[in-house]
């Protein structure tokens, strides 16, 4: 399977070459694969510091920019939807998920048969955040364990591994991506969990914070709710499928 990887940044100059570097060296057993970054209206050099990669080197990278900042999960999607390999994996541009753990995740969706739905989710199980932050993701992710039911211990991890065509059957909205385990069991797919490295910072500063992010955070728990218990899933017979 060709394997796109899918970076949201914004203002992630530093972070850029020694993020892309790892991804080279942790998929260079793999024969077909692209690194598709998408800059989210970004102030800074990000974009200018992508093209210039590209030219200097990295020939799997492919940048693609939003003229204004529009969130993470738009960035996503957007990546999503140019990207050209059939397995999507995703993590973000700050250097804090490890490219190393990237294999681990595709051996794990290796297990799955294809055309299956399923999302193979890293669990930052030692996360490098501040007391306070990571008692506030234990609440939140409690709550929504709680709610929806999706057996995630940690859905706001970057690096997730899913096929492309389970993406493009989900509903879209803005914050999508803290919902995926949960979007892709309401389509049948399965979920894995796989515990991940979790890194320090090295450049620049987080663009989210929890406070911020609780009211939206609410409003789109109840919303994935609603399109839990509005599904029905069925089995469609084939006619070759039938016995005379």
């Amino acid at each position: 399977m060709r394997i796109s990887v899918v970076i949201p940044a914004k203002n992630e100059e530093e972070n850029l070459k020694p993020l892309i570097e790892e991804i080279y060296q942790s998929l260079d057993a793999l024969p077909h694969f692209e690194i598709v970054f998408v800059d989210d209206g970004s102030t800074d050099n990000t974009y200018q510091n992508l093209l210039f990669l590209k030219k200097h080197g990295f020939d799997k990278l492919r940048a693609l920019k939003h003229k204004r900042s529009v969130g993470q999960s738009t960035a996503i999607w957007t990546g999503v939807n140019h990207a050209q390999g059939e397995l999507i994996v995703t993590l973000d541009a700050d250097g804090q998920n490890d490219p190393a753990d990237i294999p681990l995740l595709l051996e794990e969706a290796a297990q799955f048969p294809l055309g299956s739905h399923f999302c193979i989710a890293g669990y930052r199980k030692n996360r490098k955040d501040t007391a306070w932050k990571r008692f506030q993701s234990q609440i939140a992710n409690g709550v929504r364990r709680k709610v929806l039911g999706d057996d995630t211990p940690d859905t706001g991890c970057g690096l997730k591994v899913f096929p492309k065509q389970t993406y493009l059957c989900l509903p879209y909205f803005e914050h999508m991506h803290r919902f995926l385990p949960a979007l892709i069991r309401r389509q049948g797919g399965r979920i894995s969990i796989v515990e991940v490295n979790h890194r320090d910072r090295k450049f620049g500063r987080s663009k989210y914070n929890m406070l911020g992010r609780l009211g939206v955070g609410l409003i789109d728990m109840a919303g994935v709710y609603w399109l839990q218990k509005r599904n029905k899933l069925n089995d469609v017979i084939l006619e070759h499928e039938v016995s005379h």
